[in-house]
């Protein structure tokens, strides 16, 4: 009689292995390989949470950083304003009381702490009398015939009406210039 097949073929046949000597194991080892791979597959499911856990961490961390930096990037900035501040209000308390030389004087003075303060933060001022056209670095609002009243030659600056600003090497502020028109 030929052996069976199907559901119940493979139970006989898997009854008839459980009766031979070593068949304990072999019957064993498919569980116990089952047991493994379950203890390896929460292994990785930890690494796995754990790395992603620490992954939002750091990404969070690092937002919480930049919040802080963006919040304070002023603030050594407004420090070395302050004395310009102060300078400021002296001055005028000063302006009933004190002669205008020394009003002069005490004016200048904060000019130049606040010019200290400005070089500090790598803030350069653009005064481009005299110079080629830059339309990146200049604001022409106008222009005069070049050779007429203007004795800078064509396409250069011939007048500031309020000088530029450079923050490190980007335009803050362009200047604000006239320009002597080409023929």
């Amino acid at each position: 009689m030929e052996p069976e097949t199907g559901p119940k073929g493979q139970a006989a046949q898997a009854a008839n292995d459980s009766s031979k000597p070593g068949a304990e194991a072999t019957a064993g080892a498919p569980a116990a390989e089952a047991e493994a791979a379950t203890r390896r597959a929460a292994e990785n499911l930890d690494l796995y949470l754990r790395a992603r856990a620490e992954a939002d961490n750091t990404r969070r961390r690092a937002a919480e950083e930049i919040a802080k930096v963006q919040k304070f990037a002023v603030e050594s900035f407004a420090e070395a304003l302050l004395p310009v501040a102060d300078s400021l209000e002296r001055a005028l308390d000063a302006t009933n009381a004190a002669d205008p030389q020394k009003l002069r004087e005490g004016v200048q003075i904060t000019l130049r702490q606040l010019l200290t303060a400005f070089e500090k933060f790598q803030l350069t001022e653009i005064n481009p009398a005299g110079e080629k056209f830059d339309p990146h670095r200049h604001q022409a609002i106008s222009t005069v015939p070049a050779g007429g009243t203007a004795s800078a030659p064509p396409n250069h600056v011939v007048a500031v009406l309020q000088k530029g600003w450079l923050i490190a090497d980007r335009v803050l502020r362009p200047a604000l210039v006239i320009v002597s028109q080409g023929t």
